[in-house]
């Protein structure tokens, strides 16, 4: 264990059915594979350890049972730095999950294109950058990389404060090659308010169709049932619900100072809440996350 490292809040809680059954080909858009057990290597400046002496294997079966209780069929598994930078525990669950399954992973600066055909081969979707905590690749890197990654229908998903960040690099994101995808409704830092310029910034990126948001992570935010989102969910939908995706972030890592959510069906159904209609939740659960990460309808 990392000197620093505290061990992980506890498991996620049994999963339970949403309110309102998702439809056919659902996706979640957003959760990561992790395991103490040994099978893959933790990394070494890690903040958290998962659960100790829980396998790859049991962690996979896990998921399996998270979906199933949700209704989803397909899902993204976004590399978590608490591996490091080795994608292998991601890779591997890619591969195992099979068809409906892809990955994000991390490449640093500079990284070659042998690097980036791996991914791809590997049914990697997309490059993680985090302007929030700092990482392997930084802004500068991405957009170098951009061209390279819009070439083999690779794209940027990106962790920022829309609040603090947004503004700086909206010009840049509007010339980009390739898609960008901002995770956790823009993660605003200072408050939860739609007002802010970096927030606007966001749902005019989303309403140019320069960019793509995940609805996830709202109980990063809130306490439960994660109304002070409402807003912020509501203004994203309606710049461009075709830009939309929902994830849950399962299974909660690195929680800080938020509480573990008692289900991810308590996430989806605050989802619910806001969607105005059967079309539009059809949009954001299955017809986006198909078209951006290539899924056969």
């Amino acid at each position: 264990m990392a000197d620093t490292a505290k061990p992980m809040a506890d498991m996620p809680p049994d999963p339970r059915a949403p309110q309102h059954p998702v439809p056919h080909g659902a996706c979640d858009t957003h959760v990561h594979i992790v395991t103490a057990g040994g099978e893959y290597p933790l990394w070494e400046n890690r903040v958290e350890d998962p659960v100790h002496g829980v396998t790859f294997e049991e962690w996979l079966d896990l998921y399996r049972a998270h979906l199933s209780a949700l209704g989803c069929t397909r899902g993204v598994i976004v590399h978590s730095i608490l591996h490091g930078t080795e994608n292998a525990v991601t890779f591997e669950a890619v591969r195992r999950l099979g068809d409906g399954f892809r990955g994000v992973g991390l490449l640093p600066d500079g990284a070659t294109e042998a690097q980036m055909d791996d991914f791809v081969a590997r049914s990697m979707s997309a490059v993680r950058l985090n302007y929030v905590h700092g990482g392997v690749l930084t802004w500068d890197g991405a957009r170098a990389m951009a061209p390279a990654l819009a070439e083999r229908g690779l794209h940027i998903q990106m962790l920022a404060h829309s609040d603090r960040h947004l503004e700086q690099i909206a010009d840049d994101v509007r010339y980009l090659p390739t898609d960008v995808v901002f995770d956790h409704i823009g993660w605003p830092a200072d408050g939860l308010s739609a007002d802010t310029p970096g927030f606007q910034s966001l749902c005019a990126l989303l309403a140019e169709g320069r960019a793509w948001v995940k609805l996830s992570a709202v109980y990063r935010m809130c306490p439960a049932p994660y109304d002070r989102t409402d807003a912020l969910v509501a203004a994203l939908i309606a710049a461009n619900p075709e830009r939309c995706l929902w994830g849950s972030d399962w299974p909660y890592l690195m929680l800080a100072d938020a509480a573990m959510p008692a289900s991810a069906a308590a996430l989806l159904d605050a989802l619910d809440r806001v969607v105005p209609d059967a079309a539009t939740r059809q949009r954001i659960l299955v017809d986006n996350p198909a078209l951006l990460f290539g899924f056969d309808n």
